[in-house]
Order: C-alpha cells, then structure tokens, then sequence
C-alpha cells in the first residue's frame, strides 16, 4: 500500500516536473523564435525626438514654431518629481522595481479576460513595454507584439537606466490635442511650464494616455475628470502626495485652455504670415523638409516685427485704396445657409467655419461678418467675436457703400460672408459705424532689408497671408519695367561713359522675327541729344535702348547676372526695358549693392540656426571681429569688424549711380510721391499697359522696393505707374524706417572729383555755378570727360529733332563763380514727332 502510494505521489510529482519542463521549455522556445529578429533596442539610448522649431524675432520673442509632431524635449532632470510621479501611479506603480514586465499585472489581465469572454482585453504593459511599442513596435493587440515586447523591454531595462526610460516615454507619448510629450501638453492645456503644475493638473496629464482622442477637457470634462481624480488616488496611495494634498485637488475644477480659463500660448504669437512661412520654405530647402520640421532648430530671425507691421500696412494701403478706386464689389465669395441665420447659436458656429482671412489690421481689425438682412438703405449683419450693443449696432448704412457701384440689394443677399471694421473718431477713437471692407483683387509685394548685412527687415507678400500665402514678394516673377534701368546705366559707366554723357533720344526701329519693334517713351515724346542722367531721371526707354546697344548687351547681361538679377539673361534689346521676369527680392537685393558702395551683399531673412543642443549650425554674419576678446581695448575705441565682403562693382560707379538715382526722387518720375528728410535714391518702373507698377528705392541705410500688379497679369488702368503707386508704399514705410535705421549723405568713395554740369545739356558750368539746372557730377581723377560727343547706338536719327528741352519758358540762365549771369542754350520745340506706350 505504502509502495503504491509512494508510486502515485512519484508520478504525479514526475508529470508535475515534466509539465513544468514542457511548459518551460515551450515559453523558451516561444521566446527564442520571437526574439530573433527583433529591432535593436540600443538605438534608443542615442533617440532624437521629432521636436518643434521655433523662430524668434531679433527682439527674442517666439513669432511661429512649425512641427510634425508637436513636442518640446524636456531632459529627465528638467522633469519634476510631481509629474513623474503621476505617470508611474497612472500607468506603471511598480516602474522602478519590475524588470521591464510586471507578472502580476500580466496575470490579471488574463484572468478579467477570460472571466469576460473576451469582452474585456485591457493592457498590462509597463512603462518600458510602452517605449517598446511606441518606437519599435506595432500598437496592435496581438499576443506576438505582446511577447515581443516583454522580449524588448527586458532588453531594455538592461541597457538603459530607469531615468532615461521614463525621459523616452515621457517626451513620447501622445497627449491629445497635437500635443506630444508632456511639456507640449502641459503648454498646450494650461499655458504653463512642467514646474509651474499643480498636482491636480499633473494627474490631468497623466490621465490622458488610456484615450488621449477622446478625453476632451470639454467635451468629456466629467470623464476626463473622474480619471483625473483616480490619478490623484493612485499617487496618494504610492505614498507621493499626502491626504491632505489629495483632498484640496480632487476639490478643484478641471481647468484647461480649451475651456477658456487659460489664455492659449497661441495668443503670444502673431499669425502666420509670409516672412516666417519664407523663413520655413528656405530652411526646408537648405536642411531638408523632414530635419527643419523634426530638428527642434532655433531660428532667429531678421524681422523687425514694427516694422514689418508698418510694412504689411503700408501696401494694404495703397491696394485697398486703388481696390475702392474700381468701385466693384467681389466680397469673399462665401456664404452660409440662411436657414441657419435666425438661430445666433447657428450662425456663429458656422460664420466660424468659413475660411477667410482674419489676419488682416489696416486701421483695426477686419472680423468676418454674415448678413444677416439686405435693406434700402441700412444691412444688418452678424459679426464673429463681437457681441451687438446698442452703442455699436451691427448695421452698415448706405452711404458706406457709396464707392460701390449698385445698391445693397444689387451686390448682397443674406448669407453673404464679408469683412467688416469699426469705423472711429480721428484722436477720441469714438465709435462711428461698421464699414464693409473687402480683400481686394489687384495684389502686390514689399520688402526692406540692411543694405550692408542684408538682413531683411520686413516682408509682405501680398495683402493677407490668409487669404493668400503665395508669396508676391519672393515666389513671383514679373517684369520690373524700367525698375531694370540702372543696370544698363552701371554697364554704362563702367565702360567709360559718364553721368554728363550724351545719348541720342529718338525713334528706333528694331526688325525681329515677330515683326518691326518701335519701342516708345512713357511721355509719347522724342527729346533728341540728352545727357545720361537725364535718362535715368525721365525713364527714357529709347536712351536707355541706344545706351545699351553701344555698351553690348552682352554686357548688360554679364552685370545683372553678377547682381543676381538673373541667373542666365536672355540678351536681347528689349531685356535693357525689364522685359525678362525676375523676382523683387532678387530686386531689392542688387539695390542694396548700390546703396552701399558696391559691394556684395546677400540678403537673409536669418541670423543664426541652431540646432536641438544650442549649436550654431548656420550663422549669416561671417565677418570677423579681430580684438573683440582684447580687454585692453580702451573705452573710447570699439573693436574692429573686418569685412570680407566682395566687390561687384566699382565705388565710383556705385556712388555715381546712386547721385544719378538721387535725381529720381528729387525731380524725376518718383518726385511726387517720395520726400523723405534724408537723402534718397531709387527707380521707378512701369511695364506695358502698366500691368507691373514698381520702386525701388534706398537710404545710406535701408533699401525697400515695391511692386504691384494682378496674378493674373492684365492692366491696371490709365495712369497707372510706379511712382503714383508704389512711390506712395515707400514713402509711408520708409518716413518711419529712417526714424529707427536713421539716414545720412551717401559716401564719397575717393579717387575722383566733382565737376558742374548742365543736367539739360550736358554741357560743363563754371565752378561756383547755380541754378536748377546745375548739377555737381563725380568724375574719376585722371579721367578728363569729353563733351559735346552724342552716342546714338548705330540707330538712325532724325535730322529735325532738336535738343532735350525741359519746356523752359525761355533761355536758361546760370549764374558763374563771378557773381555774372550766363545763358545756356536756346529755347527749343518738341518737334512734331510722338509716339505711345510704356515700359
């Protein structure tokens, strides 16, 4: 009997054993076939996170952050201990004493699973398992992942400290809202920075990971809070916080900026526009798209955000003001159901919806507006964001729309989507009445940018960055006109011609394949033997053509190429008139060149990249400071900054170009729109038809250019040119500008001397000569002009014409450095030749 019980209990024990073995043996096995394979876990210990770039102001301030994944890395020691604390009391209590899997856990899940048929499969994944499955791993269910990941996080566990873990999972895990990583989170919901939570906010964030879609802090706030209150319970039982602190939190609102408790992080920053979208477009093109979106890059940028303000509103301006002109209402060619306009609650949400520009402050804010009802003479509206008061009716009377062509009913119906702004008192800022405004149609560019470092200090590319985010500026070519001029002048006076230099202004006629060209002047007139700087100064085409056909244009080409104008110009004569697209920041960049003397400059709308751990990676000014670390420097000497900047062009040149440019703004086709109190030189530029307006113009300091004209090229009207367009642009943005950057004379390079000269004739005046008509020109030292030589470019000439009269009412008189008076040439006539068009 003993025997056969000792037999029984044998072979039960044996079968245990054996079972035990098998069982053993198979999860060894399991774990064998599926951990062969397996993705290296060590990559991990040097992860880079997708993070967020930033790009300051040069004041320092964020003005736009773009991502794929929005998350800020906060180290393992940046983490506080209380947010720690509530991811290991939500997710994983036993974190820092499991291996990487928690057997208990694991064993539970089994057992609720099986006792619910399989209706309920909750996850037992540790922390570590979660690293696993978040960067290595699928985020299926399937037993194979799930073993796979014990495998891992094992693996794991044994390479990398618990810290650093928890840092991975920590700047990882998904948070809801684009939110990744908690100290995205915590910004995104509450504003703050990880040390500035409370306990209750802590376990809000970690409540978040079981459905980071779904609790919403609004929409599911007493879900969201109930898991909110049970984080708190779990970190009181772990012995992290105490009763005391448990019950004061569990006591407290779910607060959130997305219940408007908070004000957003967004509303530090400016919209979006098209210097810091330029900016990204650059940067993705220089790094690559995938590192300057995932790099977590510094950027600082060039921008001066006032004036980049008074940029965007100095060319709104002009557009609106030509817009209204027109006197043709577009709107914004969207509208909502009216059966949704009886119900407020209905027509904001959708008012809401619609996309139209919000981005616009042109005398205050635009605000998206329905109407609500078309009247005789009033139109009610409903206004987003604004709510009705007796003081501020949501009407717009009828004489608003005088400008418009037609009545209310004529251009309205309710449901119509417009922009609407308060109209107040000049000083008292009084409430007067909401006016309608409208985008308009015709679109343009502006730029202004350091003529010595190239650093761009505004940018506006077009009227609202919303309503458009083509950039006029940077990304559109269109023919600059006679803006183009000045680089056939440098080709000019570099080749031995002067400012005082006599160039035949008369028809032309140029066989081409297309046919006969007659190239024309803006004024429909023909002026004969003119001077050089006359030409600039009047915008003569046919001077400019002769000019160009004398110097080559060859020639021509090889200088606007070397400014970067164009990168491979086509050299033909109608190239000498802008007739080749290009871009006006190529544009105002190969002004800059001028402005300062003639030397190299490469415009930047960045300062300084730097990567994720602070390194500079790109930095713009490569200028070297030779004693900036000398302490012995005295206080009254700064240290010296050596330029390495190249020359692109002779000083002379540039300084006779610039005086040449003066006589634009001075007396010549920008005189009437630009007047600033420091010296200024620029170019007008109209195209054919007048379907590009452009000016370009620069202190000693800043240059800015302007160009306006329909995406789709057509005409904008009779009298339509560069300077009354554009001219007006400069002259706001600029009349500020010189306020902050400042402005003085233009720099006399050495190696020449003045002489006095006829503007009119060309002629030289005697040293001490006064008059309108004078005009002191810089020559070389050793260059000894030769006057009352003409240059006609080989074209041929009209035997009638006479000489460039400024319609003078009689003989011009000069008065000598004797004190005596002079007269200078005879009165002459216009002739009976003329011709049309424009470039």
């Amino acid at each position: 009997m003993i025997r056969f019980v000792l037999s029984f209990f044998g072979g039960i024990f044996s079968f245990l054993t054996l079972g035990v073995m098998v069982i053993a043996l198979s999860i060894g096995a399991i774990f064998w076939v599926y951990g062969r394979d397996l993705p290296s876990h060590e990559s991990l210990a040097s992860y880079q996170p997708k993070t967020i770039s930033r790009i300051y102001s040069s004041e320092g301030r964020i003005i736009d952050e773009f991502a794929q994944e929005r998350r800020l890395f906060a180290p393992a020691d940046e983490i506080p201990e209380l947010v720690k604390h509530a991811f290991i009391s939500a997710e994983d209590k036993n974190f820092y004493t499991h291996a990487g899997y928690d057997t208990r856990g694991i064993a539970a899940a089994i057992v609720e699973a099986v006792q619910s048929r399989g209706q309920n499969v909750r996850g037992a994944s540790t922390i570590t398992q979660q690293v696993m499955k978040n960067f290595l791993l699928s985020g299926d269910r399937q037993i194979e992942r799930k073993i796979k990941e014990i495998i891992l996080a094992t693996r794991l566990e044994e390479t990398l400290p618990k810290e650093k873990i928890l840092e991975l999972y920590l700047n990882e895990i998904f948070l809801g809202q684009n939110s990744y990583g908690v100290a995205a989170a915590a910004q995104t919901y509450f504003n703050k920075a990880l040390s500035d939570l409370a306990p209750h906010e802590a376990a809000f964030l970690a409540s978040l990971p079981k459905a980071p879609s779904d609790f919403h802090p609004v929409r599911r706030k007493e879900r969201v809070t109930e898991r909110r209150n049970f984080v708190l319970r779990e970190m009181m039982e772990n012995g992290y916080i105490s009763r005391a602190v448990y019950e004061h939190e569990v006591a407290l609102p779910l607060k959130s900026v997305q219940n408007g408790d908070y004000e957003s992080y967004r509303t530090e920053r400016p919209p979006r526009d098209y210097f810091t979208d330029e900016i990204r477009r650059q940067l993705s093109r220089d790094f690559g798209e995938g590192e300057f979106f995932t790099g977590g890059f510094t950027v600082r940028a060039t921008i001066d955000p006032e004036m980049q303000v008074l940029a965007a509103q100095s060319l709104q301006r002009q557009l609106e003001q030509y817009d209204r002109g027109l006197g043709v209402w577009t709107g914004t060619g969207k509208t909502i159901d009216p059966a949704q306009l009886g119900d407020e609650a209905s027509w904001r949400a959708a008012l809401a919806n619609v996309r139209v520009a919000r981005d616009v402050t042109l005398d205050g804010p635009w605000h998206p507006a329905v109407v609500l009802g078309v009247e005789d003479q009033q139109m009610r509206l409903g206004i987003e964001g604004v709510e009705e008061t007796e003081a501020e009716p949501f009407v717009v009377p009828r004489k608003d729309i005088s400008w418009i062509r037609g009545s209310f009913r004529d251009n309205f119906k309710p449901g119509d989507v417009v922009h609407v702004r308060r109209m107040t008192e000049d000083g008292s800022g009084n409430f007067i009445r909401w006016t309608l405004r409208q985008v308009p149609k015709v679109q343009g560019g502006f730029m202004a940018m350091d003529v010595n470092t190239g650093r761009v200090i505004a940018m506006q590319g077009g009227f609202s960055y919303q309503n458009s985010v083509f950039n006029r500026a940077t990304q559109a070519r269109r023919q600059p006109g006679s803006s183009f001029k000045p680089f056939v002048y440098a080709a000019a006076l570099d080749s031995g011609y002067t400012p005082a230099t006599i160039i035949i202004d008369a028809p032309i006629e140029i066989d081409t394949p297309q046919g006969l060209w007659r190239p024309q002047n803006a004024s429909h007139q023909f002026y004969g033997p003119t001077p050089l700087r006359t030409g600039i100064e009047r915008s003569r085409n046919l001077m400019t053509i002769r000019l160009a056909q004398e110097v080559g244009m060859d020639v021509v080409a090889s200088y606007a190429e070397k400014f970067g104008v164009y990168d491979n110009m086509g050299q033909y004569l109608a190239n000498a008139l802008g007739s080749e697209e290009t871009t006006l920041y190529k544009m105002v960049s190969a002004y800059a060149m001028f402005a300062n003397g003639g030397e190299r400059v490469e415009p930047t709308l960045v300062d300084r990249v730097q990567d994720r751990y602070g390194r500079t990676i790109y930095r713009h000014d490569q200028r070297q400071c030779v004693d900036c670390a000398d302490p012995r420097i005295p206080r009254s000497r700064g240290p010296e900054i050596v330029s390495d900047r190249a020359r692109v062009m002779n000083a002379i040149t540039a300084y006779q170009l610039t005086s040449m440019m003066r006589g634009v703004v001075e007396r010549g086709t920008a005189s009437s729109a630009v007047n600033l109190p420091v010296p200024t030189a620029g170019k007008t530029g109209t195209t054919n038809d007048a379907k590009d307006v452009w000016f370009i113009g620069f202190t000693s300091n800043v240059v800015a250019g302007c160009y306006i004209g329909y995406d789709d090229p057509k005409p904008l009207g009779r009298g339509a040119s560069g300077g009354g367009f554009c001219g007006p642009v400069f002259q706001r943005f600029m009349s500020e500008a010189v306020k902050e950057y400042g402005g003085g004379r233009f720099k006399v390079p050495p190696g020449g001397h003045f002489i006095n000269i006829d503007r009119y004739t060309g002629a030289r005046l005697p040293d001490g000569a006064s008059g309108e008509n004078v005009v002191a020109e810089y020559f070389r030292d050793g260059e000894e002009p030769i006057f009352g030589i003409t240059f006609d470019g080989g074209f041929a000439m009209g035997a009638d014409l006479p000489l460039f009269d400024e319609a003078q009412a009689g003989p011009r008189q000069v008065t000598t450095s004797t004190g005596k008076k002079a007269t200078v040439g005879p009165k002459a006539s216009f002739g009976t030749l003329s011709s049309g068009g424009l470039y």
